[in-house]
Order: structure tokens, then sequence, then C-alpha cells
């Protein structure tokens, strides 16, 4: 078995400095760290328990079936924080049928981004009998 000490995403970006301003600035990520030199360096963000890299440049987008699933824990107050800062929102925060509070953005180059709100009484967190 594979014991998984750590993950991360990586992105290759486009425009490098528009997406290190668009995580780091409007979304608000903080730096794990930062590695090289020029406009191509790294940019390594905390992501809950991963990380998102966002390192070289691509000559076009990430697939559009890629997509972000970032955790928060209330997705009200994110939307709001975010509209403020001057982030595109795709869909506000809506309950899904599912039970989960979803709400999405993208970066600049189009990847999808969905801030996922998990309520108390849904049976990621709440399990009777337990």
């Amino acid at each position: 078995m594979v014991h998984v000490l750590s993950s991360r995403v990586l992105l290759r970006p486009v425009d490098p400095d528009r997406s290190r301003a668009f995580y780091g600035g409007q979304l608000g990520l903080a730096v794990q760290r930062e590695f090289g030199t020029g406009p191509e360096r790294g940019t390594v963000y905390f992501l809950g328990g991963g990380f998102l890299e966002v390192s070289g440049r691509a000559e076009a987008p990430a697939d559009p079936g890629l997509r972000l699933w970032l955790q928060v824990e209330d997705a009200a107050a994110a939307h709001e924080e975010l509209r403020a800062r001057g982030v595109p929102i795709v869909r506000e925060p809506v309950r899904e049928p599912w039970g989960l509070v979803e709400m999405w953005t993208e970066d600049p180059d189009g990847t999808r981004i969905v801030l996922v709100e998990v309520p108390a009484d849904h049976p990621l967190r709440y399990r009777p009998g337990i």
C-alpha cells in the first residue's frame, strides 16, 4: 500500500503572474513556499490538508474538466469576501439536493473552483448513533 504523506495539485498557468495575483491576492491563499526565480518561479499555497503549486507556464489553459474543490466553513461569508475582492463569481452559494452548499468561481485561466460548505446536519459531519 502506498503511504501518502502529503499531496498537492500542480497548475501550469498561461500567465503565472496573473495566476499568483489571483490565488494569493484575490482568493487569499497563504503561501507555503516559493522557489526558483523569474516569471515562471513556483509558488505553493496551503489548501487545508493539501497544497496548490502554481509554477511553470502552459501554452493553453488546463483541461476544462479540472476542478478544485475547497471546503470552507461558511459559503455565504466566503461569497461576500470574494465578491468584495473582485473575484468572478460563476454561481452564488446554493444548497444542492445532496445537502452541500456550493459556490463556484474560476481562476484567470478558467479553472473552475467550487467552494463547499458542509452543513452541520450533513452525513459527512453527522452520523446518528455514533
